[in-house]
Order: C-alpha cells, then sequence, then structure tokens
C-alpha cells in the first residue's frame, strides 16, 4: 500500500483537475446557450432557401445553364472536413477524422481525394497524410457569415474551373448537449431534385428565374457552408460540456476512493503504533 504522503499527494492532484474540469464544463454550458440559440435561429432561413433552390433545381439546366449544376465524371473529389480548433470534447474531432477516412477508402477509393481543414485538429491530422490545401482554423476567431462566405467563393471557385469534380462537407450536427450526428453532405454539383418544378407554380418571380437562379445559388451555398460551421460550433461546445461533466464525475468518484484509502492507510498507521506502545509497556512491566 501506498504511504500516506503518496496519498495526499494523489488527492491533491485529482482535486485540481477536478477543479479544472469543473470550470471548463460551465464555461463550455454558458458558450452552448449562445450557440445553440444562433443555429436554432438560422435553420428556418436555411431550409426555406434550400427549398427555394429546390424549387428551382429541375430547369437549372435549361434555364441558367448554371456550371454549379455539373455532372462531371468524378475523378476528383475535395472534402472540407470542419472540427473545432482545441481538444477535450470527447470523440467530437475523432468521429469527423473516422468518416473522411471511411470517405477515402470506401466511398471514393481509387480516386484523388483532397481536404480544406477548417478547424486546427482536422489540419494536424490531415496533413500527416493527406494533401490539404487550404486551412481555415482562423474562422472561428471571428464566425460571422461574410468570413464563411469567403471560403464558401473559394469552393465554387475550384469547382468551376474544373480543379474538383465534386466536393463534400463531413461535420457534426447539433442535435442536443450529449448528441452529435455526424453528417456528410454534397456541397457541389448541387443535387436537382425530380418534381421539383411541378412546385414553381407557388412561387412569381420577379425580375425572371433566371436571373433569381443566378442570385439564389451562391448564396444558398454560403449559406449551407455557414450552416455546417454553425451546427459544428455548437455540437463541439456541446460535446465539450459533457466530456467535462464526466471527467469531473470520474474525478469525484477517485478522490472519494484515494480518501477511503488514506483513511484506511491513516487508521492501520495508529493501531501499529498503538499495539507498538502496548507491545513496550507489557516488555517494561515484565
Amino acid at each position: 500500500m501506498a504511504n500516506l504522503k503518496e496519498i495526499r499527494n494523489r488527492i491533491a492532484s485529482v482535486s485540481s483537475t477536478m477543479q479544472i474540469t469543473s470550470a471548463m464544463k460551465m464555461v463550455s454550458a454558458a458558450k452552448l446557450k449562445k450557440a445553440q440559440d444562433a443555429i436554432t435561429a438560422m435553420r428556418p432561413y436555411a431550409d426555406k432557401l434550400t427549398e427555394l433552390l429546390q424549387s428551382l433545381s429541375a430547369s437549372l439546366d435549361a434555364d441558367s445553364g448554371s456550371t454549379y449544376a455539373d455532372n462531371r465524371p468524378v475523378n476528383k473529389v475535395l472534402v472540407v472536413a470542419i472540427t473545432s480548433n482545441r481538444g477535450l470534447c470527447g470523440a467530437f474531432n475523432t468521429n469527423v477524422l473516422k468518416q473522411c477516412a471511411s470517405l477515402e477508402e470506401n466511398t471514393y477509393a481509387g480516386k484523388q481525394l483532397d481536404f480544406v481543414a477548417i478547424g486546427k485538429k482536422a489540419n494536424d491530422i490531415l496533413s500527416k497524410k493527406h494533401n490539404v490545401i487550404s486551412n481555415h482554423s482562423e474562422v472561428f476567431d471571428n464566425l460571422t457569415f461574410e468570413n464563411v462566405a469567403l471560403i464558401a467563393e473559394e469552393l465554387m471557385l475550384l469547382f468551376t474551373e474544373g480543379t474538383y469534380d465534386k466536393i463534400e462537407i463531413v461535420y457534426n450536427k447539433f442535435k442536443n448537449a450529449a448528441t452529435q450526428i455526424v453528417m456528410t453532405e454534397q456541397f457541389l454539383p448541387i443535387i436537382p431534385v425530380e418534381g421539383a418544378e411541378s412546385n414553381n407554380s407557388d412561387y412569381i418571380f420577379e425580375p425572371s428565374k433566371i436571373e433569381i437562379v443566378e442570385q439564389l445559388i451562391p448564396k444558398s451555398l454560403k449559406t449551407q457552408l455557414y450552416k455546417g460551421i454553425r451546427d459544428s460550433f455548437a455540437s463541439e461546445h456541446g460535446a465539450r460540456m459533457t466530456a467535462m461533466h464526466k471527467a469531473t464525475d470520474n474525478a469525484t468518484e477517485l478522490r472519494d476512493q484515494l480518501k477511503l484509502t488514506y483513511n484506511k492507510a491513516r487508521q492501520a498507521a495508529i493501531t501499529n503504533e498503538i499495539l507498538e506502545i502496548v507491545g513496550g509497556a507489557e516488555a517494561l512491566n515484565n
């Protein structure tokens, strides 16, 4: 059994760790509320914009000749991996990286697969074995639509110039503080929805369908990417809050076990001292 000093040092160390994880949990909980409100408020707008785009998608080729809907043979694929800049958030980053590995090994086996990293963790891991053409970890320092729109424009340019035949986004979708769902969404080319043309009668197009499509597609793509990053941002804080909550519980349990061990060791030491004193007294009496 470890001596009393070693146990006291371990108790102090675990207690210090517990204080840190508890503080991190409270910080993440405060940030989560703001991030959750932002993504909850944005989803109805993003969904409605997607619905409008889908209602026009059936006539994209015929009316606008949009290059964003150009379905080419897929040889070169770009994957946008959205992670966090920091760790201590459970399997949050690992799940995204596993999905990226799955795309490489299964979905796009034998094809050229490059990456765009949004988040320091994605860049650090993916750059070791893959070609990461750009890293946008700084976007989380000031997460605004304008900053994300610049990234989306870069992706759209890579597709329209023919550098890549397909662009996918991999991120964690926020469900609640304890649950994040890994999503893989096709960013480009736009997927036409069959039967969407029949819904066009519900809309009055002004100035014209062609002009609206030309403006709607880039805005919809920027919004899609912004929603994905916002989802990931909220999921990160939810995952970190959950991870720190579990870490605090584990540290509390370990501290209690160490205190029990310490008390047992202390009682054993006191008992041994009493026995030695009694034994000495008996020896003197004899």
